[in-house]
């Protein structure tokens, strides 16, 4: 110990220079505006900040502060007793000197080597620093959340007042919010905020700080927050900082404070265009509509960079990304995967199930009878291609069964969905609950023909010198690569929903945003008792829309069931007003043919309707919609004589 303190002296008083803030930065590379709304670090003295402040934060944080020279070894005592009970550092035991230190000098990781550096910084600070002088740079520097570090800057973003007016209810309220300020500020959980704010009081009383009288007439104070609306209206995509800064706490191994005063420098994917639209678009579609919520993301097919995101209608009125952070029963949405796992066991988007209402006996003996959407059936047999246009329930649970339902669960597990799915017929309609934002990273899984895209919203992160502590590299994963021709194939399909081919003798789901589309898109809707999806995509593209209630009550209104297609086909078309048209090249191995919907069989002079199907060689049909045999030698040699244009061509019609 001797030796310990001699050192520490040797060293020198450290320096007590304030963390810095972190600095986000768009996908075009230009510095995140909006983000930081309110951060500041105002300095005061221990005279201005009142008493009330200081003694509730003793009474929470470290009570014997000025008896001990920078350790509780009590606490200590005790918080190591739980932490070798449970095997980790789960009991915390900090003093004050020893946060001030945590903050001045070290990252937030909860680990031994952090610890002792703690430790031994605060031996410093309370060899050459007086007690007042810890606890003026604790109060000044500690991080109250909302971009807000220090008392003063707190007392301003909470209630737009200097800390030295602070009132015993709103001091109390405040001393509460470090502990952490994602769970305890009354602005993000008021519940947690009140209940974090009477355990204060109570120890404020317990040590004589406050009378009983003083304790009940904070406790029933009303308390008038400051409102920051306007000023979170000029933030760019609040909901997608948000998301930014719970990655970077992720791929740094940090806590979310640690990220925001870190002095970091984190590159985002937020392309400005793609969220400017998407909110005017949410804004036009949705206006003064009733209590329904929505959400959406927009991610590139080819990367995974997130360009754009929604958790709800008004981030001024709630925080809660729907995007990330709720799961809903995702409905039809799940077909796709069905689909793609049904042509990996030799399925063809021509292969014909019946189309009607349909009991099935399942194994167990129970009885299983879905049914479609408004009772719907075509009373015949249909092809993938037209189940996936239709959204045909029977089609799916047909499939599924006879593929095991235990294969769509695994398909679904390896294009990113981590979730244990429950391997059951109902698989197939989209029974299971799972996040937006986790099915459009799937989608673009899909539509990518890739694994190793993967959802993010960071490039790069590098510390205040510059060197780059993360960079974004795709990872492909090992034991599952997408099969490029069923991926295709699939995604081809999902163009059926907006076909106009099809919908002369069909309802197909996408019918009613058709004309409002200028190019060729493919997708999937999809339709439960209180949820509402389409998610799309584009050569360049894919996003998903989420829309329903918060409570989970069901959509009677027809109109609230048409808001996510609304606001898909909105935004997708303004995103791409700039956007050179393109298509999905087939990979080899598909060629395209026209194929009549009806018959499942080669078009012909008399079988007018036709759609262009992508297929293998083996699953070319051997007929024609005319009952004739067809040559299909000839067919070949037809589609091989085809100019190299022909596939481009053909995707438009």
């Amino acid at each position: 110990m001797l030796g310990l303190l001699a050192y520490a002296i040797v060293l020198g008083p450290p320096s007590l220079s304030t963390p810095q803030n972190t600095t986000y930065y768009l996908a075009d590379g230009e510095v995140m505006e909006g983000y930081d709304v309110g951060a500041s670090r105002k300095w005061i003295s221990l005279d201005e900040m009142p008493e009330e402040v200081l003694d509730a934060t003793l009474a929470i944080e470290d009570h014997r502060f000025y008896d001990h020279f920078g350790f509780d070894f009590k606490r200590i005592a005790s918080a190591a007793l739980t932490d070798l009970k449970t095997m980790e550092l789960s009991e915390g035991a900090s003093t004050i000197t020893q946060q001030y230190a945590r903050n001045l000098y070290l990252s937030h990781e909860k680990t031994w080597l952090r610890k002792l550096k703690e430790a031994f910084y605060a031996i410093r600070l309370e060899i050459f620093y007086d007690k007042d002088e810890i606890l003026e740079g604790y109060m000044n520097t500690i991080y109250y959340g909302h971009g807000a570090y220090g008392i003063e800057s707190a007392s301003r973003y909470f209630f737009n007042k200097h800390a030295s007016d602070l009132t015993l209810a709103e001091s109390t309220m405040l001393a509460g919010v470090p502990k952490g300020p994602s769970y305890y500020s009354p602005l993000a959980d008021e519940e947690n905020a009140e209940s974090r704010q009477a355990q204060i009081l109570s120890r404020m009383n317990d040590l004589e700080f406050i009378t009983n009288s003083e304790k009940d007439e904070a406790v029933t104070a009303s308390l008038n927050y400051y409102d920051h609306s306007s000023e979170e209206a000029k933030a760019v995509g609040p909901y997608f900082q948000d998301e930014v800064v719970k990655e970077a706490a992720r791929l740094l191994d940090v806590e979310v404070e640690a990220v925001e005063s870190g002095g970091f420098h984190i590159y985002t994917t937020l392309n400005p265009e793609h969220q400017s639209k998407l909110e005017e678009a949410l804004k036009e579609e949705f206006g003064s509509a009733s209590e329904i919520e929505t959400a959406a993301v927009i991610m590139d097919n080819d990367t995974g960079a997130v360009t754009a995101m929604a958790g709800g209608r008004d981030y001024s009125a709630s925080s809660f990304n729907r995007a990330t952070q709720a799961e809903r029963m995702v409905g039809s949405t799940i077909k796709p995967f069905l689909y793609y796992a049904a042509l990996q066991e030799g399925y063809s988007p021509l292969t014909m199930q019946e189309s009607k209402p349909t009991s099935f006996e399942l194994e167990d003996g129970d009885v299983y009878s879905p049914s479609n959407y408004n009772n719907y059936y075509a009373e015949d047999e249909i092809t993938m291609a037209q189940a996936l246009a239709l959204s045909d329930n029977i089609y799916a649970v047909k499939t599924n069964l006879e593929l095991g339902p235990k294969k769509l669960a695994k398909t679904m597990n390896n294009f990113g969905f981590k979730e244990d799915l429950p391997a059951v017929p109902s698989i197939a309609l989209g029974t299971p609950s799972l996040s937006l934002y986790d099915m459009v990273n799937g989608y673009s899984k899909l539509t990518g023909a890739s694994s190793s895209v993967e959802k993010h919203t960071i490039t790069k992160i590098t510390d205040h010198r510059e060197n780059v502590l993360y960079e974004y590299e795709p990872v492909s994963q090992d034991d599952f690569k997408v099969d490029k021709k069923d991926a295709f194939s699939v995604t081809h399909m999902m163009t059926g929903i907006f076909d106009s081919a099809l919908n002369g003798y069909m309802n197909v789901t996408g019918s009613s945003i058709a004309g409002e589309l200028s190019r060729t898109y493919g997708g999937k809707s999809g339709t439960t008792d209180s949820d509402s999806w389409m998610i799309g995509f584009s050569p360049q593209y894919v996003m998903g829309v989420w829309s329903g209630y918060d409570d989970n009550r069901k959509i009677t209104q027809p109109r609230d069931q048409q808001y996510s297609k609304e606001l898909w086909a909105n935004t997708m078309e303004r995103i791409h007003e700039d956007e050179p048209v393109s298509a999905f090249s087939p990979p080899k191995g598909l060629r395209g043919v026209y194929i009549n919907p009806e018959s499942g069989k080669l078009s012909g002079p008399s079988c007018p309707e036709e759609r262009l199907v992508y297929l293998e060689k083996k699953d070319i049909p051997k007929e024609t919609c005319e009952g004739e045999d067809a040559d299909i030698n000839e067919i070949e040699e037809d589609l091989e004589n085809d100019p190299w244009y022909k596939n481009i061509v053909d995707w438009f019609q």
